[in-house]
């Protein structure tokens, strides 16, 4: 039969609260009396019991984690790195659940009682209604990958903008002048910001900004091999291209080999995000590393801390990019 609070308390002899404080860390007892008490629960294997915990406190010990969408716009990589990031930080006495906006026909099963808090990968300002109705049951709530204001929100984003200013910026430099961009997803508010630093490097060097060098993507690999076959069918096809994120910019360098030119003599390809296995592709890609995974679980420390002190405070976290330089681009 498992230990529980009154074991503990009859051979410490102590109350059944003064066990309960100890194991929760409270200030409120003595230091030698907690040592005590957290001893006698290692020698009986003392496990807490969650959902009588959960009564009590009138939590549920679930935590969520939202996307705009799973299935749409979402690549494997940036849906695994989000979920390892707070893997990493919510131990196993909260459980995690995982879902796509897109998947609910209403809200009326996102309420209090079943979450603890929220954390939200939002992509899009489509999710706004969602976090409407968070805030609307006093949920706490942090917000990855958008900037959104709102009374008590924590915002932890990258700035994507300077991110891709610094890799057309790169191209430039490497003597290139014929620049395309592969733009991610329509609405996403990434692609828009992707977009934003790579036009500002243009402007910036004096550049051209040609509108069919600038071709949608749907931030997976297919819809980045079909943009790249889109750039070498013009008549003067770019140079180099900038691809808003790797999964596509994986398909662009497949699709230049089905042309049986080369990367980077015949083309310089960049990408975006520095997943996985972008250093081991042939050529290795130059990317632009945004940390999601540290992005993720710094969301998943600021939800903690939520659910224990409720704030008010709206605060704003950025994450800074870096250009990591591999073989996918030559001097031109």
């Amino acid at each position: 039969m498992a230990a529980t609070i009154k074991d503990i308390a009859k051979l410490a002899n102590v109350s059944h609260t003064t066990v309960s404080r100890a194991l929760n860390n409270s200030p409120l007892i003595k230091e030698e009396t907690k040592r005590k008490i957290l001893e006698l629960a290692e020698q009986l294997n003392y496990t807490p019991n969650y959902n009588a915990k959960s009564l009590v406190m009138q939590r549920s010990h679930t935590i969520g984690l939202f996307f705009t969408s799973i299935s749409r716009g979402t690549s494997s990589s940036f849906f695994a790195d989000t979920i390892r990031g707070v893997n990493s930080v919510i131990d196993t006495h909260f459980n995690l659940f995982v879902r796509g906006i897109d998947e609910f026909d209403d809200f009326s099963s996102i309420h209090r009682r079943r979450f603890d808090g929220i954390i939200l990968m939002s992509q899009s300002e489509e999710d706004n209604p969602f976090i409407d109705h968070v805030l609307q049951q006093g949920i706490p709530l942090v917000v990855l990958n958008r900037q959104v204001a709102g009374e008590g929100i924590v915002n932890i984003i990258s700035n994507d903008a300077e991110g891709a200013y610094h890799a057309a910026s790169y191209l430039i430099t490497c003597g290139h002048t014929r620049l395309a961009l592969i733009e991610g997803r329509e609405g996403f508010k990434s692609s828009q910001r992707r977009r934003d630093g790579f036009v500002k490097a243009l402007v910036e060097h004096q550049l051209p900004i040609h509108n069919e060098y600038m071709v949608a993507g749907q931030y997976d690999t297919e819809s980045g091999s079909r943009a790249m076959k889109r750039l070498l069918a013009l008549a003067e096809p770019p140079t180099a291209v900038f691809c808003s994120n790797d999964d596509m910019a994986i398909g662009a360098i497949n699709a230049v080999f089905e042309q049986r030119m080369r990367v980077p003599e015949d083309m310089s390809i960049v990408g975006f995000d520095d997943i996985g296995y972008s250093q081991y592709m042939t050529p290795p890609l130059t990317t632009v590393k945004r940390p999601i995974e540290q992005i993720s679980a710094a969301g998943a420390s600021h939800i903690l801390e939520l659910i224990e002190s409720p704030s008010s405070k709206e605060k704003l976290i950025y994450m800074g990019t870096e250009l990591i330089i591999r073989r996918s681009v030559g001097m031109k």
